[in-house]
């Protein structure tokens, strides 16, 4: 079970995940060190982060860029080695603080996206990693590129946009089995030259490791339930 919100038990999630991710690295036969942990920090204030941060913990997820812009400014003048991913969606409006803020931005899903980020990207100087965004199981509800559209998509990025695009994102369907989804986002990644994969959450990063995923987004595993 996850453990209860607090500073001590953030830490041994933190050490539980470390441990989880250290053996399903060793089952896929791959190196610790290509695989990145973000632990997601969204609803948790600063008090509850900084216990993560002392246990070594550097890369950080948050789903809204107000909240980040409210809690992570002190935290990282205090460790400047810490990086921060938005994993939420991101509205156009919010494009120029995002691109100040954030080290990665994995919600990269529509050209109104597209458009701001590559005008505050050349207006900054500032090139965050660029994850987009798929819909695998097509949710009508779920933000992201349907499967079909994403070879264009990304050539669109690229050709149009001028964006350098990092790799890809998913979130399976809660009620279906992920691995089928984690292939398929692989899949596309691959036949597009994209080699770093953003999937696998709490439940499922085991899974995820095996289909090839460098980045996976932590949250309840380490900070408890929200």
């Amino acid at each position: 079970m996850p453990p209860d919100n607090g500073p001590s038990d953030a830490s041994k999630g933190l050490a539980a995940v470390e441990s989880d991710i250290a053996r399903a690295c060793k089952d896929a036969r791959r190196d610790r060190s290509s695989l990145t942990l973000i632990a997601v920090s969204k609803t948790f204030d600063a008090k509850a982060i900084t216990p993560v941060i002392e246990a070594g913990q550097r890369v950080f997820g948050e789903n809204r860029v107000q909240e980040a812009k409210g809690k992570w400014p002190d935290l990282t003048a205090a460790n400047p080695d810490i990086a921060l991913h938005l994993i939420g969606p991101l509205q156009s409006n919010k494009a120029k603080e995002a691109v100040a803020l954030f080290d990665a931005i994995h919600s990269v899903d529509r050209p109104s996206i597209c458009e701001a980020l590559s005008k505050e990207i050349i207006k900054q100087d500032r090139r965050p990693h660029l994850f987009v965004q798929l819909n695998t199981g097509e949710e009508p509800q779920k933000a992201g590129i349907a499967p079909a559209d994403a070879d264009a998509f990304l050539a669109r990025c690229r050709d149009v946009y001028g964006l350098q695009i990092s790799g890809l994102m998913c979130i399976p369907p809660v009620d279906e089995a992920p691995a089928p989804h984690f292939a398929l986002t692989a899949k596309i990644a691959a036949r597009n030259g994209l080699k770093q994969l953003s999937m696998g959450m709490s439940a499922d990063f085991a899974i995820a490791i095996q289909f090839g995923a460098t980045h996976v987004r932590v949250g309840s595993a380490i900070f408890g339930h929200r």
